[in-house]
């Protein structure tokens, strides 16, 4: 396995915010199903849902693994933002 980068996925799905539980368990379940397809290329790390989008954090060798990922698993993504480093509040104890 190489090196994997993280990224942002957004993805705009009308009326998110209101799914219920067994609705988001099968979104789950779609991506899972990808990632065990796909191998150790690819984890998912976590996702916010907002009303009408979600915002998932997932670690990828590449773009093209992501792209796949979304083929797979019928999760359409908006956009795909590579994200190089990360700050947080310990960042200020440097």
């Amino acid at each position: 396995m190489g090196t994997l980068k993280r990224y942002l996925i957004e993805r705009d799905i009308l009326g998110i915010g209101d799914f219920s539980a067994t609705e988001l368990c099968g979104a789950a379940r779609a991506s899972n199903q990808a990632l065990n397809a796909l191998g150790t290329v690819i984890q998912w790390q976590h996702s916010y849902v907002a009303e009408d989008k979600t915002f998932c954090i997932y670690l990828a060798d590449s773009l093209e693994t992501i792209r796949r990922h979304s083929e797979l698993s019928g999760i359409p993504f908006t956009k795909i933002t590579e994200i190089p480093g990360i700050i947080d509040p310990l960042t200020a104890n440097y």
